[in-house]
């Protein structure tokens, strides 16, 4: 059975929206330390998550006295492989928040949502992302935050080259480029395949050409002929024509991508709402359209929707803390202020409302991002070789773009590589 804590009582708002009045706030406990890792979703020290989580747990701690929550971040380069050691090394922290979970469930590290979560944190989670976050029809995956990705452009570059509209094809978005590149735009279309957040760029791209990395079954179809057919347009039609920058694909990074872009260096990138805040401290003049799709589609198969991830580690055994801190976490005035401080969407359906109804400007320009989401694919992040293919996304599939590269080759191994976990998946599972 679901634990119930003390003091916690849930009741029915106005509105029909199950709310959880709390009471004295103790866990009955004493002289627990949470271990937390985090990914950093600032773009500079001044606006660290670090400083977000050491604002929340200070809160919390006030509220509940014996219990503290030691918080570290990690840039997202670098936060998957760090857990990941972590728990090879048999010192899993109480609480991940990344970009996977599934081969953690699979192996029976993790706690279940239902396990921690008071019913109404756990069903004030919309469906699609509550699915999403299963393994083996059992919720693992806790969603975090959310994105959707649309193409942003720079306006002022945009007129001086003498474009009138942005693109809404492939081959729109090529000659864009090329009257950027005659302009002088340093990137005039940003590829950011480098390792922080390759496997994002590669499936906004593979979904606008009519595919994606899983089927309606589930199955992996990385090497698709529709895929194989985007990598080698992005090959011959952008990068090597010199249309995507000085730096390499392979070798940039989306926070370095999104940074030239508020700098005014970009003329085409796609994005997530997180770059709203950055071209906006700069000044740059924006605009954002769905991502071209190819030739003979009048928009993509379907956005790219992002959820990143919370797991609870079973390992120190602090069911009781960590539930009850969860609860604190996804409360609204909680996930709000994370998703106004960086930009991102809420994860939770009460948020959601709430941000929908704001006047504020800054949750206005949220909106077409917020309406996006329940209709966007995500990563599958169900199937416990998710994050090991990610990995290799990361690691390869800069080097299939590149002048010598072969498309066909590294979508091949790919899909090879994901056909090998997904069996190995079976076999243990029986």
């Amino acid at each position: 059975m679901r634990r119930r804590r003390a003091g916690m009582i849930a009741v029915v708002s106005a509105t029909g929206m199950t709310a959880v009045l709390g009471g004295c706030g103790t866990t009955g406990s004493s002289d627990v330390t949470l271990r937390l890792v985090a990914a950093d979703y600032g773009d500079s020290a001044a606006n660290s998550s670090q400083k977000y989580w050491d604002r929340l747990a200070a809160s919390y701690e006030t509220r509940h006295p014996g219990v503290k929550v030691d918080v570290t971040v990690y840039s997202w380069n670098d936060v998957d492989r760090k857990v990941k050691d972590m728990v090879d090394a048999g010192q899993a922290p109480d609480l991940a928040q990344i970009g996977s979970y599934a081969d953690y469930a699979a192996a029976g590290k993790l706690y279940e949502a239902g396990d921690l979560l008071s019913i109404p944190v756990q069903a004030d989670f919309p469906s699609q992302l509550a699915e999403a976050g299963q393994w083996n029809h059992a919720q693992y995956g806790i969603p975090f935050a959310a994105s959707t990705r649309v193409l942003f452009y720079n306006k002022t570059l945009f007129s001086a080259a003498g474009i009138t509209t942005p693109p809404t094809t492939w081959n729109e978005l090529a000659a864009d480029a090329k009257a950027l590149r005659a302009d002088g735009v340093k990137y005039p279309y940003a590829l950011p395949l480098g390792p922080e957040e390759a496997q994002a760029e590669t499936m906004q791209w593979l979904l606008s050409g009519g595919s994606g990395y899983t089927d309606d079954t589930g199955s992996y179809t990385i090497d698709s002929t529709e895929n194989i057919d985007t990598l080698t347009w992005l090959k011959d039609e952008l990068v090597g024509k010199g249309l995507t920058g000085p730096v390499a694909p392979g070798r940039l990074n989306r926070a370095t991508a999104f940074a030239a872009f508020a700098d005014g260096q970009v003329g085409m990138v796609n994005g997530h709402p997180t770059l709203i805040k950055q071209a906006e401290k700069t000044g740059v003049k924006f605009g954002a359209v769905p991502m071209p799709a190819r030739a003979g589609q009048s928009t993509a198969t379907a956005s790219m929707g992002v959820a990143d991830w919370m797991a609870a580690f079973r390992q120190n055994g602090h069911a009781e803390q960590v539930g009850d801190f969860l609860d604190y976490v996804y409360s609204e005035k909680n996930v709000l202020a994370f998703s106004r401080e960086y930009g991102l969407l809420p994860v939770t359906t009460s948020a959601s409302q709430a941000m929908t109804d704001s006047t504020r400007a800054e949750d206005k320009q949220l909106r077409p991002f917020l309406e996006q989401l329940p209709t966007s694919e995500l990563y599958p992040a169900g199937k416990t070789s998710w994050a090991a293919i990610s990995a290799e996304i990361k690691k390869q599939i800069g080097t299939a773009v590149s002048p010598a590269g072969n498309p066909t080759a590294i979508l091949t191994r790919l899909q090879a590589q994901a056909a090998t976990a997904d069996s190995r998946t079976a076999a243990a599972t029986g």
